[in-house]
């Protein structure tokens, strides 16, 4: 006969097991959250250099290259991450499936928002895809704060809720900066700050 009486008792230390399983496990990929951070940090850089002419554009590379450039560097490099992952194993906690599935889920919506972008630079013309990539840089932001927030929760860190709050922050402080070319030198700032030292730290932390 089988016993399908709930018991919210045993439910709760399940749960209590789960959080406390998370909380005392390193973060995994916080290596691929440092290389984002790196990457496209170094193209926002790039980025800006050639809208203020420090990189020539004229007969030389095309505007919005380095985007392009820093995203096949970044998925090399992260088919190179991930492969390592795999072998090397380990305990997979709770915390690090939500965390996992959070940030893979997130890199995934900005590849369709970029989709999204150029399908509306198609339809509506330069203006209406200038507005838009203006705005990419905040939106991103808003999904490194969602992934953040989701973390902190799962590994009970304050520290990681620093940095949601902090994401959150620098989206509204980037769309303020829209059309100015200080906008990708805050934008390359918030992902160094808020995405590769934090990775950096984690992947420190988890050595020890």
């Amino acid at each position: 006969m089988t016993h399908d009486a709930e018991d919210p008792a045993a439910d709760i230390a399940w749960m209590r097991r789960l959080a406390e399983e998370s909380a005392d496990e390193p973060m995994q990929g916080a290596s691929i959250l440092m290389t984002a951070g790196l990457v496209f940090g170094v193209a926002s850089l790039f980025h800006w250099a050639q809208i203020t002419d420090l990189v020539p554009t004229e007969d030389g590379p095309i505007l919005g290259l380095g985007w392009l450039v820093a995203t096949g560097v970044f998925l090399l490099i992260l088919t190179v991450i991930l492969a390592r992952l795999k072998r090397a194993g380990g305990v997979m906690t709770a915390g690090n499936r939500a965390s996992g599935t959070v940030w893979s889920a997130l890199g995934w919506g900005i590849f369709a928002l970029f989709g999204a972008m150029a399908a509306l630079g198609w339809r509506t013309g330069e203006q209406g895809a200038l507005i838009a990539l203006a705005l990419l840089p905040s939106v991103i932001m808003v999904f490194y704060g969602i992934g953040w927030a989701v973390s902190a929760a799962m590994y009970r860190s304050r520290s990681m809720w620093g940095l949601a709050f902090g994401s959150f922050a620098a989206a509204p402080v980037l769309a303020a900066f829209t059309g100015q070319a200080e906008q990708y030198l805050v934008y390359a700032a918030a992902l160094f700050l808020l995405m590769a030292l934090p990775g950096w730290l984690l992947m420190r932390g988890a050595r020890r």
